[in-house]
Parts: structure tokens; sequence; C-alpha cells
């Protein structure tokens, strides 16, 4: 891997991590709204920064939280988000290995 490619995904890297920790406040912060009966952060919102590539934060909060849990059409919008990414990803590993050939 060259010096570019790796300051590259270091770069990829940082910003996911820092997308995944907005995602999981966004989501404490629809907790906290929702207990208090506030205005709530909308589930486009959400299910976007998930789509974006925060769905690793978007499940541990959801989980910890015990949030979002228990509405099907958000768990299944919130799967789908994760099946997108993988999808994506799989096919860049793909497209990454066949031009390193």
């Amino acid at each position: 891997m060259t010096g570019h490619a790796a300051g590259a995904l270091a770069l990829l890297g940082a910003a996911l991590l820092l997308l995944n920790l907005v995602t999981v406040v966004a989501y404490a912060v629809d907790k906290r709204a929702a207990r208090r009966a506030r205005r709530r952060v909308p589930e486009r919102t959400l299910l976007t920064l998930g789509l974006l590539g925060g769905w690793p934060g978007a499940q541990v909060a959801r989980h910890a939280l015990r949030h979002k849990t228990r509405k099907a059409s958000f768990r299944r919008a919130h799967r789908a988000t994760v099946v997108v990414n993988v999808v994506v990803v799989a096919g860049l590993v793909a497209l990454a290995l066949a031009v390193g050939r």
C-alpha cells in the first residue's frame, strides 16, 4: 500500500469514527427527547446517518439505550441501511482487488 493510499484510509477511518459518534449522540438526543415528550430527531435523520456509514453506532445506540427497538418499520429500515453498506463495501473491495491485479 502506498503512503497516499494509507493516508486516505486513515482519513476515511477517522471520518467513519466521527460519523458513528455523531450517530450515537443523535440516538441519545432522540431518546432523551422521547422521555421528556419534546421535539424528536426525525427518523429520516437517524436512518440517513446509518446509511452514510454510521450504522454500527446506530446499532450500538439502539441496544445500549433500548431505543428504536420495537417499531418494526424502523427496524426494517435500519437493517436495510446495514445491507446497503455491506453491499457497497463488498463492491469496493472487489473493485480494489480487481484493479490491484
